[in-house]
């Protein structure tokens, strides 16, 4: 590098051309990234985005969330950062907006326990318009990153393809663990898992090829759990926390069609019990605390210390009062070394103030409770009305968390942390289940749900099947249909019945 002056005394440097090289295409991309940033007049309203992933809290590791500006315009632009940070800019034609994944990945990992923050520009014929920013924040808690759920078509007379799938959270990989293709085109369900480990899990074929398969440490069986003392085989399940035992309900279950009204089906127990098995000497064992002859009781959960049992009971009444039929939430003591059930306790009287309780599930520290409530009976699902609560089990506190809508909210499972929850709902038209995360912070608040991401934001507007039992994972289950094709066409072990009154 030279200096210099002209004879009007102005002092001038002289670079080396690779330097005035370098110099020039600085210029030139500085140039480009304020282009980045138009001339714009400011919205005084929110922007509309599909999925709405405005306000909400969102885990460090999950996939990018892509979604569509819904803003007329000929250009897009969105500019995704950090304070004073790192910046992602991507821009669109269409307004369908998908973030690149590497640079996401990044970017959360800035913004672990700060905000992601969004600024939104559209351009039309009067020029760009800014939107008020979008402002997120990324928790510290990772969430489990698989869910496993079962897709199926939304209605009730019959099925054609159905299958249990496997999504990793922090991608868009998704991937079958079972399909009835491999079975006949018969009807699968109720998967579940123990304390949200993939190595230990269950589900149901029925019809052909019946009977309960059984993944634990490892290795494959099917059972057949009906008992010649049981009206059914084991319909709704909870594993024990030691992964030996699992809590069944047997159902019989009847069905009526409504003419008119907000549901078109309701789906009602005319019988139910509760039943424990025992995975390792293919037993079966109850006691008329959890299998009385006068009520129903379904939908069983264990506590995580697995000392006690909750479960919902209700008077059996003749399925012409099926509109008429309340479940409390009882709960009942075990003591896991006997096998023997104690006194039964109240834990929610939801009848009393004519409504009815579903699908209890406890956090995995133990302090909290979250179930459906709907005005009757016990199938949510098709209850528009049926909305989440929790309720405090140290305090005995109930509060109707900010995480319902005006559809159905209905299947929900805890991560293995605690700190979220996903949610079945249907909130998006009534019609599909949809996935849901909401984060449950420390305070016991759980925030603003957001729907499961998807590489194609418009994915959801043309997928025509629901998202049914969704459950958090902490790792891929090493399950697919090819490995499970032997054991799903083999016959069933046979179940024995144990009195658990009289017998050890």
């Amino acid at each position: 590098m030279a200096m210099g002056k002209t004879r009007n005394g102005i002092l001038y440097i002289v670079l080396p051309p690779v330097q005035v090289f370098l110099l020039i295409l600085a210029i030139i991309f500085c140039q480009a990234c304020s282009d980045k940033i138009p001339t714009f007049t400011e919205s005084g309203r929110e922007v509309q985005i599909l999925p709405d992933y405005s306000g909400i809290t969102l885990p460090p590791n999950i996939a990018p969330l892509n979604f569509v500006i819904k803003e007329k315009g000929e250009k897009y632009l969105v500019r995704l950062y950090e304070e004073g940070g790192e910046t992602v800019t991507i821009e669109s034609s269409t307004g369908n907006i998908r973030i690149p994944e590497g640079k996401w990945k990044k970017l959360l990992h800035l913004c672990k326990g700060k905000e992601l923050l969004v600024d939104i520009f559209v351009k039309n014929d009067s020029g760009w318009v800014k939107f008020p920013k979008i402002i997120n924040n990324v928790a510290v808690d990772p969430i489990d990153s698989y869910l496993v759920y079962r897709l199926i078509d939304p209605g009730f007379e019959s099925w054609n393809k159905m299958g249990i799938y496997q999504r990793c959270l922090e991608n868009f990989t998704e991937s079958p663990i079972m399909i009835n293709s491999m079975s006949d085109n018969n009807c699968m369900n109720c998967h579940s898992f123990s304390r949200n480990d993939s190595r230990t899990m269950m589900f149901h074929m029925r019809a052909k090829h019946a009977g309960t398969i059984i993944y634990r440490e490892g290795e494959l069986t099917k059972v057949n759990t009906k008992t010649d003392h049981t009206m059914s085989p084991g319909v709704y399940p909870s594993w024990h926390t030691g992964g030996r035992y699992i809590a069944f309900s047997v159902n019989k279950i009847g069905q009526v069609f409504h003419s008119s009204g907000q549901s078109k089906i309701e789906v009602i127990d005319t019988l139910s019990d509760i039943v424990v098995f025992d995975t390792e000497q293919n037993k079966v064992f109850t006691c008329p605390e959890i299998s009385s002859t006068d009520r129903l009781e379904t939908f069983p959960t264990w506590s995580p210390d697995g000392k006690h049992l909750y479960f919902c009971s209700a008077a059996a009444l003749p399925l012409a009062q099926y509109n008429q039929i309340r479940y409390d939430l009882l709960r009942v003591s075990f003591d896991v070394a006997t096998c023997r059930f104690g006194p039964v306790d109240t834990i929610v009287q939801a009848s009393r103030n004519g409504h009815s309780v579903s699908f209890p599930r406890i956090s995995p520290d133990g302090k909290y409770l979250l179930y459906c409530q709907s005005d009757f009976g016990n199938f949510s699902i098709w209850h528009r009305e049926s909305d989440l609560f929790l309720k405090d089990l140290e305090s005995d506190e109930i509060i109707k968390p900010d995480v319902n809508s005006s559809q159905s909210e209905s299947y929900h499972t805890w991560s293995s942390s605690g700190r979220w929850i996903v949610i079945s709902s249907r909130r998006i038209n009534g019609l599909f289940t949809r996935p849901y995360f909401s984060y449950f912070d420390t305070s016991g608040k759980a925030h603003k749900p957001f729907l499961l991401p998807q590489k194609n934001p418009e994915f959801y507007s043309t997928f025509m099947k629901s998202y049914n039992i969704p459950e958090l994972v902490t790792s891929k289950v090493k399950l697919n249909p090819h490995s499970l094709s032997n054991i799903v066409n083999s016959e069933a072990e046979i179940t024995t019945f144990m009195n658990n009154q009289f017998e050890n």
